[in-house]
């Protein structure tokens, strides 16, 4: 089941001498339940497609379609509200709220949407994430890695179709960025939402359902699993 489509994207940056193309007549589908990465060098475009799609930037042509829904006909405030509800964001940089605790950073998105946090939703998450003796702490007691791990269970609670996650293991050693994409592939499977991953790490895609490389501006489809060596 097709949940994301994009159609022809382009954004453009600047005008005349200082025009850059950052995407070039982009084209893919997502199906639910399928963990993609999206490969690509430090200034490729990469980072430009995920915030389209999460609809953080707006595209200067061509289509975004998420469970039939055109994200850019829609108004601002109704665009907003389909992303809170429908879109999880995992950032390099965690995000998370110094003041909160684990359990409060991951009830957040909730709250925002002015929603009642499901107690056992929240325990079957810390308890996927490993944080349940963790659950109190504040963001300064916890590891890098356990930072991560509150920062995808903040994108899990709401229970997305689509997690965005841009860069995930950046700022993670090589054994906390596996069980950060362990994790990740587990909330694919066991939650059936589709997954797009960023990474300049062509080591983190073996596991992954396929992947895509951005080289300036234009992407290109490198197939599944049976093509997990990347040229």
């Amino acid at each position: 089941m097709e949940i994301v489509k994009v159609q022809n994207l382009c954004k453009t940056y600047g005008k005349g001498e200082t025009r850059v193309d950052a995407l070039k007549n982009v084209s893919l589908s997502l199906n639910k339940g399928e963990f993609v990465a999206v490969v690509g060098a430090s200034g490729s475009g990469k980072s430009t497609l995920l915030n389209c799609i999460g609809a953080l930037d707006t595209p200067t042509s061509g289509k975004i379609i998420m469970d039939g829904q055109d994200l850019f006909s829609m108004k601002e405030e109704q665009r907003t509200i389909f992303r809170r509800r429908n879109i999880g964001f995992i950032f390099q940089s965690f995000q998370l709220v110094s003041e909160l605790d684990v359990e409060q950073n991951i009830m957040f998105p909730l709250l925002l949407d002015y929603r009642k946090p499901d107690t056992a939703a929240i325990n079957e998450i810390l308890g996927l994430l490993g944080l349940i003796e963790r659950r109190h702490h504040l963001p300064s007691q916890l590891s890098g890695g356990q930072r991560q791990r509150v920062a995808i269970g903040r994108a899990l609670i709401t229970r997305p179709k689509l997690i965005l996650a841009d860069e995930p293991t950046g700022n993670l050693d090589s054994r906390n960025s596996q069980d950060v994409i362990d994790l990740l592939m587990k909330a694919s499977r066991q939650y059936q939402q589709t997954i797009l991953m960023i990474t300049h790490n062509n080591n983190l895609t073996a596991s992954v359902d396929r992947v895509f490389r951005v080289t300036d501006g234009i992407l290109t489809d490198l197939g599944g699993k049976e093509n997990e060596k990347l040229s």
